[in-house]
């Protein structure tokens, strides 16, 4: 039987049947591809694996593996170009102030707009955290000019079946919480698979009002969209708006308030007899005790056979027994499982919709996006097209504008910070003894220039936080993974995992964050562990200071930090995927690939804007807090005259000499054994910014610390002081980012020690290797390097175990991932 891995790109098939089970089946169903649906082969990957596909009016990316589960037919072999969609939306009358004390929760696909409009409605009257006992993150706010209205922002979600951690949580909230309306955000260029959502929603009992956003570009592309026609079909209200401008968003929020005081949206959908059929059976055996406007959707999961709500109903053997045969009826008379007759069943009254109400002007030709993809998703091109992009990024931010920024920085605003305050503890009378002494110090050595030269950087961090927002905003990022998805593969990691990368090379918290956007327990984990080896901004700065003390300010010192990043990465996936915690089958790659738009200049300054300034607050708390004491414990110590302030000379003597040499010892393998550099990188668990403001202090302050370190590190020990600090365990909130989405303690600990074992073996084989070309021979330290590289490269070469069918992720009924005995107890 042909499948839609088999399919040659520029041909139109027509799938016939979805085999196999679970949560990847799911997953494919509810992004459309069901039975008799027609599906476009747009173009494979640059390097052969995924396929790019176009149904339902927009793009999707799918692994040749998971194609294989998807069998076809030829419907069209001279190959109709589906259209692609595009972005933005409207206007819709205003209703003025109405209900106070309720609740309107946002629903919608991702990339619907969802986050903007919550922006929008609520301003800055928002706070954010996690969900009781889950790690996704939860936005509410009051709605802006509305006294006691909470607006909650409920993940981006395709469906409500249990397949990713966020659909659980929107799930469980909607159904245990019940807001008082649901504000449903739908995609106007992309009306048939954004509905799928909506007809779940409908079913629960709770008012539900669809925003038809993006309809500006609805209408650029000549398209129509029958809004009352719409709303008719659906039973419920329809506005339209424009997000992005900002048009009709708060009319949206009024009108929802306005349905919260008349009576619950009932779906105007029906199923096919037979299903109809086992579901009253269903509802008169099971939920006949429940609100009657809940009874349709207990029903329909119970049809689906839902564990979960399975479980929360709690039902008898018995009544399971009875139900599993209704279900059986209908499998067997419409020749499929369950889950597939729903999701048809779903799509079929959608389509239906959708031909009443929906007429598209250019059906068929080509969208700016697939022309753009055309070129960054070549499969010739695409990978040069990436690396010129990522070249351009860093070279503006680091050597270009960026490097410029700093330089002015530092000459104009810190540099004259400096000058003036000295005139200004002169005009003081400031003593240069005594306590005045210690003052000046404070003060000057201290908190000036251990913050002063983080600050330093602070241009070229700005620089590249902008250019990532863009990168984000104008939908490139899902076209990285899909470029990069099976390169990646090959290192045990998946395509999605790059994105937490580059959203990491802005700072490691938010990355580590990202990793929740893959499905993957095993790859998510591998994700979290090895994203803080690719240097984040506060890296910058470290990066900087080496190559510019060190090695004349050498641009190729500065790229290698990258490049051993993602060697480390690299590495690691490879291995990692040949251990016991880590072996399985590759994880689905099923993506959106959402269009190209033109990002607002608003989007990108608030993304910059909010990555700068929560940088700019570290420096002033905790880098601020850490120069002090650093400053303090270098400059006291025990004397013979008991705990005084230290002279320069004396500094050996210094609370910090001596806890740095209590371990300085165990990096001397390494070529830095001095207590001054260890000291500094323990600074670093706070901040890895803080490496720079305790080096600065330590080595004779801003004029003298770039001499000093020249005379303190050989260019082979620099280097490998260098490594160690890009690699080892990240600062104290990475790693509490890393405990939240690990949720494990275990498996914390286990980061820190692979990170830092990890930071050490490189390091170590770079110094001890590095001194044979030099002339340096140390074998107490050459050996331990060897075997060390010995067992590197076994690992790489070694074959992978037997690859074992990875246990589908089934997160708890709170949201939260399996436990690491996948007992299911742990958490209670």
């Amino acid at each position: 039987m042909k499948t839609l891995k088999d399919a040659k790109v520029g041909h139109t098939v027509k799938v016939l049947k979805i085999t196999g089970e679970g949560p990847v089946k799911r997953r494919i169903m509810d992004m459309g591809i069901t039975k008799g649906v027609e599906i476009y082969v747009r173009r494979l990957a640059p390097l052969g694996d995924p396929i790019e596909l176009s149904l339902r009016g927009y793009e999707l990316s799918l692994r040749k593996a998971d194609a294989a589960m998807i069998e076809v037919e030829e419907s069209d072999p001279a190959g109709r170009e589906p259209a692609a969609p595009a972005d933005d939306g409207k206007t819709q009358k205003r209703q003025g102030d109405l209900l106070t004390h309720k609740n309107i929760a946002l629903a919608g696909n991702p990339n619907s707009g969802k986050t903007t409009i919550f922006n929008t409605l609520t301003g800055s009257n928002q706070y954010v955290g996690n969900w009781p006992g889950v790690t996704v993150e939860k936005k509410e706010g009051q709605l802006k000019k509305h006294e006691g209205i909470t607006v909650t922002d409920l993940p981006g979600i395709y469906s409500l079946s249990p397949y990713t951690p966020e659909e659980i949580v929107a799930r469980n909230y909607l159904i245990d919480e019940r807001p008082d309306v649901i504000l449903n955000i739908v995609d106007g260029t992309n009306l048939e698979r954004n509905l799928y959502l909506t007809t779940q929603l409908t079913e629960l009992g709770i008012p539900v009002v669809i925003a038809v956003n993006m309809m500006d570009v609805v209408e650029k592309n000549g398209d129509r969209i029958d809004t009352e026609e719409l709303s008719k079909r659906l039973g419920c209200r329809v506005v339209v708006m424009s997000a992005l401008k900002e048009n009709g968003v708060m009319e949206a929020a009024e009108v929802a308030l306005g349905v919260t005081m008349g009576e619950k949206t009932v779906p105007r959908h029906v199923f096919s007899g037979t299903v109809e059929h086992a579901l009253a059976h269903i509802e008169e055996v099971t939920v006949h005790n429940l609100p009657e406007e809940q009874q349709r959707w207990y029903a329909i999961k119970l049809f689906e056979r839902d564990e979960r709500i399975l479980e929360k109903l709690n039902l008898s053997s018995e009544i399971r027994e009875h139900i599993e045969k209704d279900i059986k009826t209908a499998e067997a008379e419409m020749d499929d499982d369950a889950e597939s007759i729903i999701t048809n069943e779903r799509y079929i009254y959608i389509s239906s919709v959708i031909k009443t109400c929906y007429e598209k002007k250019n059906d068929g030709k080509l969208s700016v996006s697939d022309r753009i993809d055309r070129v960054v998703t070549h499969r010739i091109f695409g990978l040069p097209v990436f690396a010129a992009i990522m070249l351009i990024v860093y070279w503006t931010a680091m050597s270009g504008p960026g490097a410029y920024a700093s330089g002015w920085v530092n000459e104009k605003i810190l540099g004259g910070g400096s000058y003036c305050l000295l005139r200004l503890l002169d005009a003081l009378r400031v003593s240069y003894e005594g306590t005045g002494a210690v003052l000046r110090g404070l003060l000057i050595d201290g908190m000036l220039a251990g913050v002063g030269a983080v600050l330093s950087f602070l241009p070229q961090m700005a620089v590249l936080f902008l250019m990532l927002s863009i990168l984000e905003a104008c939908g490139y990022m899902s076209r990285i993974a899909f470029v990069l998805d099976r390169l990646f593969r090959k290192f045990g990691l998946s395509g999605k995992s790059f994105i937490p990368i580059l959203v990491g090379t802005g700072c490691g918290v938010p990355g580590i964050m990202a990793s929740r956007t893959i499905e993957s327990e095993r790859d998510r984990r591998m994700t979290i562990i090895t994203t803080t080896f690719i240097p984040c901004g506060a890296k910058i700065p470290f990066i900087g200071l080496m190559a510019g003390a060190i090695f004349g300010g050498s641009a190729v010192v500065s790229t290698s930090a990258y490049f051993i990043g993602m060697a480390a990465i690299i590495v690691s996936g490879i291995m990692l995927k040949k251990t016991k915690g880590f072996a399985g089958g590759d994880a689905p790659f099923v993506m959106e690939l959402p269009p190209y738009h033109m990002p607002t200049a608003k989007s990108i300054f608030l993304s910059t804007w909010e990555r700068v300034s929560s940088f700019v607050k570290k420096a002033g708390t905790i880098i601020l807090l850490s120069t002090i004491v650093i400053w303090f414990a270098s400059n006291f110590g025990f004397t013979d005259s008991g705990v005084r302030m230290l002279s320069k000379d004396e500094i050996e003597a210094s609370f910090l000499a001596l806890l740095g040499n209590l371990i300085a010892w165990m990096f001397a393998p390494l070529g830095w054994g001095s207590w001054q550099a260890v000291v500094a990188s323990i600074a670093g668990l706070a901040g890895k910014e803080n490496i720079v403001g305790t080096m600065t202090i330590l080595y004779g302050g801003d004029a003298a610390a770039y001499k000093n370190l020249k005379l303190a590190f050989t260019p082979l020990a620099a280097y490998s002081f260098l490594v160690f600090n890009l690699l080892c365990a990240p600062c104290f909130a990475a790693i509490g980012a890393i405990r939240r989405e690990m949720n494990s303690a275990r498996w914390t600990w286990f980061a820190i020690l692979y990170q830092t074992g990890f930071a050490y073996a490189v390091s170590l084989m770079i110094f001890q290797f590095g001194g044979v070309f030099t002339g340096n021979i140390n074998r107490g330290g050459l050996i331990p390097a060897a075997v060390i590289f010995v067992f590197l490269i076994f690992m790489l070469l070694v074959p992978s175990k037997k690859e074992m069918k990875e246990p589908a992720i089934n997160p708890d009924v709170n949201g939260r991932p399996p436990c690491d005995h996948n007992c299911g107890s742990c958490h209670k």
